[in-house]
């Protein structure tokens, strides 16, 4: 059993909103929920008074919920939540036109910016006069090319009070990237910014936005945000407009929020693109509403007036994610550029000045921070964080250890994971519940997720598939331009009938946590043992001296090799005596199994644009197979550094 680390003490548990939904419910059903494991067991069995029941906690405005709360509820595909319901997203999020604080933002060059509520409403209803004058209707495609600024919000709440479909990259993607994306929607308006900045460096995107716009015939006006709204840098081109000449003389008005169906869409995000044309995943406005407050509200216990931030861009879907806390009635804190400009200290000075309640990183940032052997407990006032999340792989357990050690004692450590596919997680944190060293703590509620081997068969603490039973209300309501769903149902029911199967390799422990060892499809499988790739880096990555690494499996005599791949630090170099120290460390802490035939040395590792190393380029690469999609990727010369190595001849 993992050790310890962190348990909520009884004040705590006592004002959570995971305990008064469980008195919630516990008195509109007379049944008795004690425990998360038996709440959890409760909301998958009776789905429908589950949904309800957050739903009505939540406090969701609309026409509904109706009569009946899941259409095909005995099918895992073509099951509907809430038919018979009518809402507006936007709505949901705009609630509350008073003077409290609905966002924060900072760059990574000082600039800052604050909007209370009253002024978002604001902003939102004069860019919704400006969309209808502008010919938008629902079902339109809106897009922004844009930085984590706080007009990119309004811009997203704006098309979608509209019934418009909203869909987004980060300025870092380039000219094929956005392409690749936008070219398979068509949107009617583009939105970008006049620039952004990154480790220091301004980055004038100019010239891509001229390609994307000579290319996609679909846009009809292109509309550019300042950065910097007291410093603008604005060039306009012919048939390009600023944001002050778009909503120009618009006073703020009352917006009249059309309700449409609860299944109506909202968003269009991609999948990360590395084996081939991204696809084009449609979530729905109310599923993406009810799981994401699901979220918020019960599994990470986000509070009216807490002050939620992740580290995300536009092209990420925890973006979508961290937007939907401003039904919470919750502030969001935004930061665009670089976490290490100036310095490592960049994100922890927003966390103190800011009053930040929960952090939201990725694992590798964690990692990094541990490699800068930052203690920020000791240099900051991080009085109000409570919770700290973590996404995108991962989190290994020496990265639990430092942040209790390094960061704070008393917090909540929430390793979180779902995805693009479901705009949501399938396992995160429990409020209520105890921090074990390496573990993601509970299955998420309502979520009817199993472990199965290659048989299909459910298996108890061994590692396996994850899937998901039974259906739940954010799974895609189509894929753009899919014929009789054959993508859709290829991407997640090929595998096992009528059972989503996510693609995660994972164990489930007797407590109930979760351990995620990567990607299923990129497990190594050496004599036909399955390997999962993240306890490798766990091991490898504490040897003084490694940086990170990265393993695949190379097709070898009839059989699968690991090759394992290391980037130093401080220009260190691999040598004989380090890769025999890798090597004992993997034997010894986990098997003969997991020690490489080869590790070589590598100037860089590749990763998509949010951050995750990616595993199949490289396998693709070393077995001399072109790739379909290197923009997807954030940097692509990295796989140069494995192209046609005598090493693995």
């Amino acid at each position: 059993m993992s050790t310890k680390l962190w348990e909520p003490d009884p004040v705590r548990v006592l004002s959570s909103n995971l305990t008064v939904f469980m008195k919630f419910v516990e008195e509109r059903w007379d049944i008795s929920c004690q425990s998360y494991a038996a709440l959890h067991q409760w909301s998958v069995k009776e789905q429908e008074k589950f949904w309800l029941a957050v739903w009505d906690f939540a406090e969701i405005i609309g026409d509904g919920p109706g009569d009946t709360i899941i259409e095909n509820k005995g099918k895992m595909f073509g099951a509907s939540y809430f038919p018979e319901a009518q809402l507006n997203f936007s709505e949901n999020l705009l609630r509350n036109r008073d003077n409290t604080s609905a966002l924060i933002f900072r760059g990574e060059t000082g600039v800052e910016r604050t909007l209370n509520r009253s002024q978002l409403y604001d902003l939102v209803s004069r860019i919704i006069q400006a969309m209808k004058n502008a010919g938008v209707n629902p079902g339109d495609r809106i897009a922004g090319y844009l930085p984590n600024l706080p007009e990119s919000i309004a811009v997203m709440l704006a098309a979608a009070s509209l019934g418009a479909i909203w869909s987004s990259c980060s300025p870092d993607f380039g000219t094929r990237g956005v392409l690749d994306r936008f070219g398979q929607i068509e949107p009617k308006i583009l939105f970008v910014a006049d620039r952004y900045f990154y480790g220091g460096k301004t980055i004038h995107y100019n010239e891509r936005i001229r390609e994307v716009r000579a290319e996609l015939n679909s846009i009809q006006e292109v509309v550019v945000i300042p950065y910097d709204s007291f410093n603008p840098l604005i060039k306009l081109e012919k048939g390009v407009k600023s944001l002050a000449d778009f909503i120009g003389s618009y006073a703020p008005e009352d917006i009249k929020f059309e309700r449409f169906n609860f299944n109506h869409p909202l968003y269009i995000l991609f999948s990360s693109g590395t084996t081939g044309v991204p696809k084009c995943i449609v979530h729905g406005a109310g599923g993406t509403l009810v799981q994401h407050l699901k979220d918020h509200i019960l599994q990470t216990d986000v509070k009216s007036g807490d002050r939620i931030f992740y580290f995300t861009t536009l092209g990420w879907m925890m973006w979508n994610w961290l937007v939907s806390a401003l039904a919470v009635r919750a502030t969001i804190l935004l930061y665009d550029g670089s976490p290490f400009y100036p310095d490592a200290n960049s994100l922890f000075n927003f966390a103190q000045s800011a009053k930040m309640t929960h952090f939201g990183t990725s694992a590798k940032y964690i990692d990094a921070l541990k490699n800068e052997k930052l203690c920020p407990k000791n240099t900051h006032d991080l009085s109000d964080m409570r919770t700290v999340l973590s996404t995108g792989s991962p989190l290994m357990p020496e990265s639990f250890d430092f942040i209790y050690k390094n960061i704070k004692k008393d917090v909540c450590v929430s390793s979180i994971s779902g995805g693009t596919d479901i705009v949501g997680c399938f396992v995160g944190g429990n409020p209520n519940g105890p921090v074990r060293r390496g573990e993601i703590q509970a299955v998420c509620l309502g979520m009817d997720v199993s472990v199965f081997n290659e048989a299909g068969e459910p298996v108890i603490h061994d590692f396996g598939e994850l899937v998901c039973c039974s259906p739940f209300p954010s799974m895609p309501i189509k894929f753009w331009n899919d014929n009789n769903d054959l993508r859709y149902k290829a991407a997640y029911f090929e595998r096992f009938p009528d059972v989503w199967c996510h693609g995660d390799w994972v164990l489930m422990t007797e407590m109930g946590g979760i351990l995620i060892q990567g990607r299923s499809d990129a497990t190594l499988n050496p004599g036909g043992v399955r390997i999962g790739t993240a306890e490798i880096y766990g091991e490898v990555e504490q040897v003084d001296g490694v940086e990170e690494a990265i393993a695949i499996g190379q097709d070898w005599k009839g059989d699968t090799r690991i090759i394992l791949f290391v980037r130093m630090k401080d220009r260190r170099v691999l040598n004989s005596d380090l890769v025999k120290k890798i090597k004992t460390r993997l034997r010894k802490n986990l098997s003969p199994r997991h020690v490489p035939a080869k590790v070589l040395p590598v100037q860089d590792i590749p990763r998509t644009k949010s951050g995750k190393i990616t595993e199949l380029a490289v396998r693709d690469v070393i077995h001399g197979r072109i790739l379909k999609n290197t923009e997807a990727l954030a940097n692509p010369e990295a796989l140069d550094y494995f192209r046609a190595r005598v090493e693995l001849e």
